[in-house]
């Protein structure tokens, strides 16, 4: 990490372990966090028990830790993270790319799985997979015990996607491989960015951050990012956007959109991507491309929060409106070898901008919820 915030911590409570054990951090309710011991299992035929290193704040972590999830209330959290091979289970002798596992290999691999036998991956949409979250889902009293990213350890199961992570990669960038990256590379192939045209991204996390880095490799001609905080709009420019908007100086949709013309040299942007998590963003997006144009929302998870618009606008401007949720496995390998091979050009390393030790994860969230800080890890020493 070049610049930010390190909370050091009061006790390595990791060194306090009993030989054998690993401990995570358990949401025994949204905003209430309590740490649980368990014995390390020995990995099962298939899986991988790893040793994580770090693991990030991710803003579906913050839906899940307010209590936004429409299902997950309390159990393991965290879920973009870098391990460290400690145990092999019998029949996995490599990773999802034929690159041999081997005890003390730094890996990277997906919070979910995919079964492969479900009727969505049987369609070929793999990303939608029914069965994803069976392991991430269950609660840490339930062996293996360590399914989620903010804890010791973590055991990897057989149909999560796992990949070794290059040499030249740090582990501050790998860490976020596994899910803004990954996310973004996949949703931009949905949409197509075709060479020289034009995108507008709605937000500036880390989602944003990475969509602006792929659209210029993409070949996009200009990219404009619309947020509300100076300090993602100061990163925004750093990774490569042509202009930032700062949304709080612009009232209401019809000044935005005058706004967003004149970044645009007078036109509309034929791609925009929602990657801001507000609602009010989504009716604005579709405002703000252009007729004929693209529509990509990834940002809006939460249930239960809606907006007004109107969907005659969508037909009246012949739109492409597509929302993506998570994304095929494989492009994990794809999200590694971007950071690789891009690492000199975009400071992915700069993410994270704040560190805090494993004993004060909840203080991570709350300075993460709170705006405070654009992206925290959480390292476990």
């Amino acid at each position: 990490m070049t610049a930010g915030l390190t909370v050091a911590g009061t006790a390595d409570r990791a060194a306090e372990l009993a030989p054998g054990f690993g401990r995570l951090a358990n949401m025994v309710e949204p905003g209430r966090l309590e740490y649980v011991d368990y014995p390390l299992p020995e990995p099962g035929p298939g899986a991988l028990l790893v040793r994580v290193l770090r693991a990030n704040v991710c803003g579906s972590d913050l839906h899940t830790w307010r209590g936004k999830h429409p299902v997950k209330k309390s159990g393991g959290l965290g879920h973009e993270m870098l391990g460290e091979v400690l145990a092999i289970g019998a029949g996995r002798p490599t990773d999802n790319r034929g690159e041999p596992l081997v005890v003390g290999a730094r890996v990277a691999y997906t919070y979910f799985q995919t079964c492969r036998r479900c009727a969505q991956c049987l369609r070929g949409q793999l990303n939608l997979c029914d069965n994803a979250y069976e392991h991430f889902g269950k609660q840490p009293d339930e062996a293996p015990h360590f399914h989620a990213a903010f804890g010791t350890h973590c055991v990897v199961q057989p149909d999560q996607h796992v990949y070794v992570v290059p040499e030249a990669l740090p582990d501050v960038s790998a860490a976020g491989a596994n899910c803004g990256l990954s996310q973004v590379l996949f949703g931009i192939d949905q949409v197509g960015i075709a060479y020289g045209e034009t995108v507008l991204v709605q937000g500036a996390g880390g989602l944003g951050l990475s969509a602006i880095a792929v659209a210029k490799e993409r070949g996009a001609a200009r990219v404009v990012v619309v947020d509300g905080v100076d300090a993602r709009l100061e990163q925004a420019t750093r990774f490569g956007a042509d202009a930032v908007i700062r949304l709080q100086d612009h009232d209401g949709i019809e000044a935005l959109t005058e706004a967003v013309r004149a970044a645009f040299g007078g036109a509309q942007p034929d791609v925009a991507i929602e990657v801001a998590g507000v609602p009010a963003a989504f009716a604005d997006g579709l405002q703000l491309v252009r007729r004929g144009g693209r529509y990509l929302v990834m940002g809006n998870l939460s249930p239960g929060t809606t907006v007004p618009y109107d969907p005659g606008l969508i037909t009246r401007k012949a739109l492409t409106v597509r929302h993506v949720d998570r994304y095929d496995g494989r492009y994990l390998w794809q999200a590694l070898r971007f950071l690789t091979d891009h690492r000199d050009r975009y400071p992915f390393d700069t993410l994270v901008d704040a560190e805090f030790p494993f004993e004060r994860i909840e203080e991570a969230l709350v300075a993460s919820a709170e705006r405070r800080v654009t992206r925290a890890a959480i390292v476990m020493g």
